[in-house]
């Protein structure tokens, strides 16, 4: 089983990346992924506050975007408290983990945390399977980034393996990468501005959204990525169709 990773998009203190680390570390947690951090990386300030996840915030992988930090990954998880007009399935810290350990060998899994001050924003929470929501009290669904990491990782490590994920015949295929996915989207939304499908300029981030919540709700494979690709390149007129008789 692989360890998910995780990634703090946009983080504003170096204090709290070195406390995740720290947070990933007593729960047997090392793959820690940075995108955009505000001041700068690497970060004195993160080491200070690592403590024995000192190793983890030195082997950190700094990424320029969300996409480009998930890309390699079959399965992520969007941890945010703001409510979200997606249709995603929401879970717990509890749900997400024993889906993590759930998950067949072959696949990774991450999380997705955002900055301190206001969250993730709407496209990268689109870039998740799902979002993990974690209960609190009434007036307290914020909680400090650090904090949210030590949760989830904790959830992680108690959690016992769950039921196999689904499994395909040996070689035949496997679930497709963000990468994969991120490939098809640009080149089914490259055809949908082409056809005129998204004309409306003030709209049209919301409709791709929604259109890329669809194909991750249906847990793509790779070969099955190929094929709509393919569907799209013919509907576009860029192959030909077969010959009748």
């Amino acid at each position: 089983m692989t360890p998910p990773a995780i990634i703090l998009v946009r983080p504003q203190m170096g204090e709290n990346i070195g406390a995740a680390a720290r947070a990933m570390a007593n729960f047997g947690l090392s793959d820690l992924r940075i995108v955009a951090p505000r001041d700068g990386w690497p970060n004195p300030a993160a080491e200070a506050m690592a403590a024995g996840g000192l190793a983890i915030v030195e082997g950190a992988r700094a990424y320029d975007s969300a996409t480009a930090a998930v890309a390699d990954l079959n399965r992520v998880w969007a941890a945010t408290a703001r409510r979200r007009d997606m249709l995603k399935p929401e879970v717990t810290p509890e749900r997400a983990a024993a889906d993590l350990r759930a998950l067949p060998e072959s696949e990774a899994g991450g999380v997705l945390f955002g900055p301190e001050r206001a969250g993730l924003d709407n496209d990268e929470a689109a870039l998740a399977d799902a979002i993990l929501r974690a209960p609190t009290a009434s007036g307290g669904a914020s909680i400090n980034l650090a904090q949210c990491v030590l949760l989830v990782a904790y959830e992680w490590f108690k959690a016992e393996a769950g039921a196999p994920g689904p499994v395909m015949p040996e070689g035949r295929t496997r679930p497709a990468t963000r990468d994969e996915l991120e490939g098809f989207f640009e080149h089914l939304t490259g055809e949908l501005d082409r056809c005129g499908f998204l004309r409306n300029r003030q709209r049209r981030p919301i409709v791709v959204r929604n259109i890329r919540n669809l194909f991750l709700r249906a847990g793509l494979f790779e070969r099955e990525v190929r094929t709509l690709r393919g569907v799209v390149s013919c509907l576009a007129g860029d192959e030909k169709p077969p010959r009748k008789g």
